[in-house]
């Protein structure tokens, strides 16, 4: 097995071979010039993301700076993804994120890790797992998202966590390490904010 071909098999590899690099920077250049791109091109943006992506729905935006390892390659957006400035992806291996998910400012999306025997690290070798993210979810800002994680449909992910295992769908969870605060249920159908009421005739 080639260190390409262990990319998506959760084995340890060395991750600067020039088999690897040689593909990698032709899709940082892409993203290099997604990066560039002016707000006034969304067309072009949108055409681009479709070059970019592994795959990317209908009415999905990103706003740049967008960062990452493989300039979205593998990366699986579904429709009516929505992410905010800086979504950094960490991107060596599979992400996937479902419909109508909004992603906050400064979050990371890690599939990448590194082995905790210092001589290996030494090497730069890493290992890679995929991450899921269901439909509907709001992820806050500044959230970090490690390798292997799912996150369950409808979930909030409150800013600034840590998420290091998989979270369940409906819910609300928060935290360093991110734990479960509580399900999402019917207060939340009457208030949007603390004590804010929604106000449904005007919506």
């Amino acid at each position: 097995m080639t260190e390409y071909e262990k990319l998506h098999s959760g084995k340890v590899y060395y991750p600067s071979s020039d088999e690897i690099m040689s593909e990698q920077l032709l899709c940082l250049e892409k993203l290099y010039d997604f990066n560039a791109t002016r707000p006034l091109e969304q067309e072009k943006r949108a055409a681009m993301l479709k070059e970019m992506f592994a795959e990317i729905g209908e009415d999905c935006y990103i706003e740049p700076p967008l960062h990452a390892n493989w300039g979205g390659k593998h990366v699986h957006f579904g429709n009516n993804v929505y992410a905010n400035f800086n979504l950094t992806l960490v991107d060596d291996t599979h992400i996937y994120v479902g419909d109508c998910t909004m992603i906050a400012p400064n979050v990371t999306i890690a599939t990448a890790g590194h082995p905790i025997n210092p001589e290996l690290r030494e090497k730069a070798y890493q290992f890679n797992r995929s991450i899921r993210i269901g439909k509907n979810c709001w992820i806050g800002a500044g959230a970090v998202i490690l390798p292997g994680v799912t996150i369950g449909d409808n979930t909030v992910i409150g800013a600034g966590s840590i998420v290091t295992k998989d979270i369940p769908a409906n819910v609300i969870a928060v935290g360093n390490p991110c734990r479960v605060l509580r399900e999402i249920g019917e207060h939340d159908k009457e208030y949007y904010f603390k004590d804010c009421k929604i106000d449904y005739n005007s919506i």
